[in-house]
């Protein structure tokens, strides 16, 4: 998924005031500062009840689509449980019961009433208990103990992703139409292209099992068997030495995106006006970069990093399977495979409202980066 086109359209200028274009002074500007409140809190007000129906009926739409949609796939909870009473002795009508009983649960209600209850107690905040992975244990729970997991890896990896495509982008772009610069666009492109299951599995048969160079059957999970979680300096290695896997797969996969993005962005700011008149004046061209195009390039960067997290996060399942790592990827997999209802709706759920969180951050960080946009919300 790329960003390109949406983050040109939204690049400002933020350089220095001397070279900047000045506004001619907005209608009412001269009115006193107080005189304005009262529209402004209006406008903000607006917008923010806006903001909550789009995210009420999003999350509405989606809990809706994810009910029906998991309803529909082959075997429910029973099934599944059902199959593993049978090897026990029991026929398939007594293994049914005795499933049904134990997981009171029963499949044969009408959807329509499924739903009803479903949407009762999700407006209360419950998204109900584990069915089959761990009956009884609410879903908010098994989520609480997965979700930190899967932020801390997707965290690093798309960090260290961001700092090196932006530097790799840079360098594309002062040195376009180079060697460099060719090398740098089509192996972004190139790392950009491969899927993250195939970097993790490459990683895996490589680099653990053909060259040997990472005991990657020992770094499996979230840390050691033999450590216990805690504020401590052996949790601590023990988890950052676990991370090195999912986490450099995030990286591969993310810095070609960003490498591009940087570059496409760094060239646009350097045919800008102010960039040949700050050259006019004699300015270095490391301050041109550093304090002209550096910041105007990295403007739309930084406020769709939080966007692509929010992406990234919902595209872990198969990186955190591969390396048995606890988050909440792996957790959906195995709820999925266990027909668990109730859990996979936990997942899907959360995982929709990480990604409206990552754009509303997304849009505080650009209202925050570009003064313009402050000097708006101030008026």
């Amino acid at each position: 998924m790329t960003y390109g086109s949406d983050m040109q359209s939204s690049r400002t200028w933020v350089g220095d005031a001397d070279v900047a274009p000045v506004a001619d002074p907005a209608p009412g500007a001269g009115a006193p500062h107080g005189a304005a409140r009262p529209g402004a809190a209006r406008s903000l007000i607006a917008l923010l009840a806006r903001s909550l129906v789009r995210t009420a009926l999003m999350l509405f739409l989606v809990a809706t689509v994810t009910f029906v949609a998991i309803r529909a796939l082959p075997g429910n909870p029973v099934d599944v449980w059902m199959q593993d009473l049978q090897g026990t002795g029991l026929t398939a009508d007594q293994a049914r019961a005795q499933a049904a009983k134990l997981l009171k649960i029963d499949v044969d209600e009408p959807l329509w009433s499924q739903y009803v209850e479903y949407m009762r107690n999700l407006v209360r905040g419950d998204l109900g208990d584990s069915v089959i992975l761990s009956p009884g244990t609410p879903v908010t729970e098994m989520l609480s103990g997965r979700l930190a997991w899967t932020l801390f890896s997707v965290g690093i990896g798309l960090t260290i992703a961001f700092v090196v495509g932006m530097f790799l982008g840079s360098l594309a772009a002062y040195r376009r139409g180079t060697w460099i610069d060719r090398l740098i666009t089509n192996g972004s492109a190139l790392m950009d292209a491969i899927p993250q299951v195939l970097v993790g599995i490459a990683l895996t048969f490589y680099v653990g099992v053909v060259w040997k160079l990472v005991p990657i059957q020992d770094l499996r999970g979230a840390h050691s068997p033999n450590v216990q979680p805690g504020f401590d300096l052996d949790f601590a290695l023990s988890a950052l030495a676990h991370v090195i896997a999912p986490a450099s797969v995030y990286a591969v996969t993310s810095i070609g995106l960003w490498a591009l993005l940087m570059r496409s962005s760094a060239i646009s700011v350097l045919k800008d006006d102010y960039v040949t008149q700050a050259r006019a004046r004699g300015l270095s061209e490391r301050t041109i970069r550093v304090a002209f195009v550096q910041r105007n390039a990295r403007l739309p960067l930084v406020t769709g990093f939080a966007i692509t997290m929010g992406f990234v996060f919902s595209g872990s399942v198969l990186v955190e399977e591969i390396f048995l790592y606890p988050g909440i990827g792996q957790l959906l997999a195995d709820a999925l495979a266990r027909r668990d209802y109730t859990v996979m709706q936990g997942v899907v759920l959360v995982t929709t409202v990480t990604v409206l969180l990552a754009t509303a951050i997304a849009d505080a960080l650009y209202a925050w980066l570009d003064p313009r946009t402050r000097a708006e919300q101030d008026a």
